[in-house]
């Protein structure tokens, strides 16, 4: 088996163990959000989205790259077998991420009153003390973060899985309790406190016995560690990564921020309570964690795989790598963007009817949702994972893992510069031609527009240094098969629309889109039987996973347009 192949397979299973606390986690979450967004009014579920809002921006600001160069650090020094050096960065960097934690959870306090005040004035009083209790989880999540990147530079991506699931169970099972109990909001925003505490703790707890101190004890009596010196070289790999956090993680919130901002405007002047046309983009921005899926572990699993490949020695193989990653990703990632968007209308209507329960979602034909502008704001907030077809996701793995991160800031940069005039002006605009809605989807729209130019420059970059690019021939051809499933999805769900419940709608547009999917795929080029025998390779070790493989990947091995090849015969589909 061949360099790239195995990284394939190393990759895959690191990738199923991320996905292992993904899914986990976000089956957990989803249906505690679902069950919060059930029992709280529209307007309180916007209220309870708008409280998030300070501590998501300020944590970004809180990390200055430090958790990737503690992925980053450890994986090369482990390839170098120089596991004496390890405790040094873990130490150094576990320190800086609770400093700054305490620093800025203590700004996030200060500044609650202000903001509240800018988000919503006829409720001040009360998200001031939901964003406070909130600026707690910046601190406590420092530790979090700093494991998160010492766990994934071991390539022990299990006990990232647990935390996750953990962190999910807490506020899954804490949260609905809270708000039946009558604590409503401030409940469910304690519940994601609380959750965020129990992560950072356990977290902490493994880090030290499972690696710390294991290490620890290999190192000689009496050495020091120079956190001064090891945080240099640290901070100067990992501070560029500010500005890509920034563009990822701050920017969209910036952007809500707006949207919040204006539509509790829109709310008022349509007489609904504060937090209503804001509520309904929560309530759809919860269907787009199912895309995380397959972005989470990828990227994350991706990391160590690009950080252990030499760009000068290995350029033949990084190409390699990098034209397969995206796509694969591309192949997954795409179509389920598009599945979701096909079916938001079903999807939210089932989800959250506007009469009876979910489970009258699937006998009964109910009259729209509870949140009527949820599957709008759904399909809106899907696009920007299109990106994916030029190499997207793998760009940021790939420039960061070859020690590359101030070309990342520069892009960054570029993006913070178009992205928050687009904030303050776009969403102003949308709003005085159409309201409310079209607020939100300006705001969409515009951290949509601000992406691009950060990741054309990206490609740019790549291939003018290092000939990385993506095959786009093979991108076109896999949006055309989805397009193709899109558009026969959408027919299906035109014609059993006014007949169906909608729960049944939904299942049956979910099994079109697939099966339609798995044959165009390989009759339009999109997948060959190279691709089949690698998939199957590569997830060969997974167990029940592999199992599960096999129908889909021998189904469209069976109508690929090519003749079989030497790697299918030698790495045979289990079904054939």
């Amino acid at each position: 088996m061949d360099k790239a192949l195995e990284m394939g397979k190393t990759s895959a299973l690191g990738s199923l163990h991320l996905l292992i606390g993904v899914a986990g986690s976000t089956v957990i979450m989803a249906v505690g959000t679902i069950i919060l967004a059930i029992l709280l009014p529209v307007n309180e579920v916007g209220l309870y989205g708008m409280a998030m809002i300070p501590a998501s921006m300020i944590t970004y600001f809180r990390d200055w790259g430090i958790s990737s160069a503690l992925t980053q650090k450890i994986a090369g020094l482990r390839a170098d077998n120089r596991t004496r050096e390890i405790n040094d960065v873990v130490l150094s960097g576990v320190v800086f991420e609770v400093i700054s934690g305490l620093v800025l959870a203590l700004v996030c306090f200060g500044l609650a009153w202000p903001i509240a005040y800018i988000l919503s004035p006829s409720d001040v009083a009360a998200l001031t003390i939901y964003i406070q209790i909130m600026s707690l989880s910046i601190f406590v999540g420092a530790l979090a973060a700093a494991a998160g990147g010492i766990i994934i530079g071991y390539e022990k991506m299990k006990y990232n899985s647990f935390l996750q699931i953990l962190q999910a169970v807490v506020k899954t099972g804490l949260g609905p309790l809270l708000i039946v109990l009558g604590y409503g909001v401030l409940g469910a925003v304690t519940a994601a406190m609380v959750s965020i505490v129990a992560s950072g703790v356990i977290a902490g707890l493994i880090i030290y016995f499972a690696f710390y101190r294991r290490n620890k004890q290999q190192c000689p009596a009496g050495r020091r560690c120079d956190i001064k010196r090891t945080l240099k070289p640290m901070l100067a790999y990992g501070f560029p990564l500010t500005f890509s956090n920034l563009v990822v993680g701050v920017m969209p919130q910036i952007f809500i921020f707006m949207m919040a901002a204006y539509a509790t405007q829109g709310d008022l002047a349509a007489g609904y309570r504060a937090g209503w046309w804001i509520g309904n983009y929560y309530a759809a921005s919860y269907f787009i964690v199912l895309l995380s899926f397959i972005t989470t572990p990828i990227s994350m699993a991706l990391f160590p795989t690009f950080s252990k490949l030499n760009p000068e020695k290995d350029m033949h193989l990084l190409r390699t790598v990098f034209a397969s990653s995206v796509k694969y990703t591309s192949l997954l990632m795409v179509p389920a963007t598009f599945a979701i968007m096909t079916l938001a209308a079903p999807l939210v209507n089932t989800i959250f009817p506007a009469e009876g329960n979910l489970f009258q979602s699937f006998y009964m034909i109910l009259d729209g949702s509870k949140y009527p502008y949820g599957a709008l704001f759904l399909a809106f907030s899907c696009l920007v994972y299109l990106l994916v077809l030029v190499g997207n996701i793998s760009l940021g793995t790939f420039q960061t893992g070859i020690g590359k991160t101030r070309q990342v800031m520069y892009q960054s940069l570029l993006s913070l510069a178009i992205g928050i005039p687009l904030a303050l002006t776009l969403v102003g605009y949308f709003y005085s031609i159409g309201g409310a809605t079209l607020a939100i989807i300006g705001g969409l729209i515009g951290a949509l527009i601000a992406t691009i130019p950060n990741v054309v420059w990206g490609l740019v970059w790549s291939w003018k240094h290092y000939r990385v690019k993506a095959d786009f021939g093979i991108s076109f051809k896999i949006l055309i098969a989805t397009l193709l499933s899109s558009g026969v999805t959408y027919g299906v769900l035109v014609f059993l629309n006014a007949a169906v419940p909608q729960g049944l709608v939904l299942i049956i547009g979910a099994a079109v889109f697939i099966l339609v999917y798995l044959a165009s795929a390989p009759l339009l080029g999109a997948v060959n039987r190279m691709d089949i025998a690698n998939f199957a390779t590569m997830f060969s070790g997974l167990g029940i996973v592999s199992k599960v493989l096999e129908l889909p990947l021998g189904f469209m091995g069976k109508i690929c347009r090519d003749k079989p090849t030497v790697a299918v015969v030698e790495v045979p589909l289990k079904s054939e």
